[in-house]
């Protein structure tokens, strides 16, 4: 309990500092611009809801907010529509700005957060980021992958002629392109010892079923190669479930409940369902088979009941040298690459919007904020580089979507603009309050779909 409590807390804290700096960013965007602009700013929060910190500027006024939801934050530039403006103010309030002052202010938000990314690509880049070759494991028959001559063993080189170097260049190029048509792989067997052949794999784009999360790759039917971890009993815990049923440490668990245990990763895929049962446990103790019966205790992980048996498992993994890829650039180079990955992610990101919205693609790709807090977490147990990286993902995320024609977020108000710059006057208010609620109204059922999509993974 205490331990779930304290990893609770862990994924929070993740969380907050991801959401605080990348909406800090953001909103620095639009404050620097409009003061450089000379449009003059009056508060600069960080957070909506009650203050738990301000300060107002002794220089120029402006008011510091911390605030105690933070899930987003503002910047309150001068403006006549909102109060009135003394005289000799007048000409530093946002709406007497010309319209190009206006929409630079506007798109300074979304791109302060792509040039974070850039920034957090390039040092990535710099210090070199680890990754997989792009080899092929298990390939299932009857497949989309098998039927189109793709063989284990087979390393990855093109994706519809982009060159790979890992496993995380396939998936995204595999997300890219096969909801839009066919996509030909070129690929070699041997790892390049052999010759080099052209795989097509049939579009995905009348099936948005196999675009939902996790089912891509069953749905194309082959795996990346992993090395093997035996399921080997690293420690028993006293007085739970597999202790009072004799299991060891140094065991091998062979079988649960009947069902062969492959590799380190089928122990908690086959316990996870099976909470509350009694069930019989195979293991291998030093050179004889011993069967057990072991009743499987029920655990709370990430909100939802699943089994467990109380081992930890020896999780030591070997990777070799020849299967290992390291993306590492000059700081040149590692600045053209940073902007061609936020680039890249960007425009991914519009394309599978708009292919939600066709429905080309799964809407439960979309995630809300239980899994933004889990992603989180998990990114900053796993290092300074995996939680940059998130970072830089996330950054792209906001920037994208704050550029996008709802009336309550940036790209709306730049729709605002740009209709004034071609009619020559201001959209009317009347306009602007109706425009106001449709908006409201579609991101209440946006964020609605993400909660619905993030309980139904959780229960599922």
């Amino acid at each position: 309990m205490i331990d779930s409590v304290l990893s609770l807390l862990g994924m929070l804290a993740a969380f907050i500092v991801a959401i605080g700096l990348l909406v800090s960013v953001h909103e620095f965007g639009h404050f620097w611009v409009a003061r450089k602009l000379g449009i003059r700013v009056l508060k600069f929060s960080i957070g909506f809801g009650k203050p738990l910190w301000k300060r107002a500027s002794k220089v120029d006024g402006v008011e510091y907010i911390i605030a105690s939801i933070p899930l987003g934050g503002y910047v309150k530039m001068l403006d006549e529509r909102e109060g009135n403006v003394p005289d000799e103010d007048a000409p530093y309030s946002y709406n007497r700005a010309p319209v190009w002052k206006r929409l630079l202010t506007l798109l300074a938000g979304p791109f302060a957060n792509l040039a974070f990314a850039v920034i957090a690509y390039w040092v990535l880049l710099l210090i070199g980021i680890p990754g997989l070759k792009p080899v092929v494991g298990q390939v299932q028959s009857d497949s989309i992958a098998s039927r189109a001559g793709l063989r284990s063993g087979d390393l990855i080189m093109t994706v519809q002629d982009e060159a790979v170097v890992t496993q995380t260049d396939v998936l995204i190029g595999l997300v890219a392109h096969l909801t839009e048509g066919d996509v030909t792989l070129r690929v070699s067997a041997d790892q390049g010892r052999s010759v080099t052949r052209d795989v097509v794999l049939r579009s995905m784009s009348n099936r948005p079923e196999l675009t939902e999360p996790e089912t891509m790759m069953r749905g194309i039917g082959f795996e990346f190669w992993l090395p093997t971890i035996p399921a080997v009993i690293d420690a028993v815990t006293q007085g739970g479930s597999a202790e009072k049923a004799g299991l060891h440490a140094g065991d091998e668990i062979l079988a649960i409940a009947g069902q062969s245990v492959n590799d380190l990763t089928d122990v908690s895929r086959l316990l996870a369902p099976l909470s509350g049962q009694q069930i019989l446990i195979l293991v291998k103790r030093q050179q004889s088979e011993i069967e057990l019966p072991v009743t499987v205790q029920q655990d709370m992980s990430e909100g939802r009941a699943v089994g467990r048996i109380g081992v930890r498992m020896k999780a030591t993994i070997v990777m070799p040298d020849h299967m290992r890829a390291l993306q590492k650039y000059s700081p040149l180079s590692a600045l053209g690459h940073g902007v061609k990955q936020t680039w890249d992610t960007a425009a991914l990101s519009f394309k599978m919007i708009w292919r939600m919205l066709v429905g080309k693609v799964s809407t439960k790709n979309l995630s809300g904020a239980i899994s933004m807090v889990e992603f989180s977490g998990a990114a900053a147990r796993q290092g300074a580089l995996a939680f940059i990286n998130w970072l830089a993902l996330i950054s792209v995320s906001i920037g994208v979507f704050n550029l996008l024609p709802i009336p309550m977020l940036d790209g709306g108000q730049v729709l605002y603009q740009l209709v004034e710059l071609v009619k020559g006057s201001p959209i009317s208010e009347r306009v602007q309050q109706v425009s106001q609620q449709v908006g409201m109204a579609l991101l209440l059922m946006l964020l609605s779909l993400t909660l619905y999509n993030d309980i139904v993974r959780h229960l599922g």
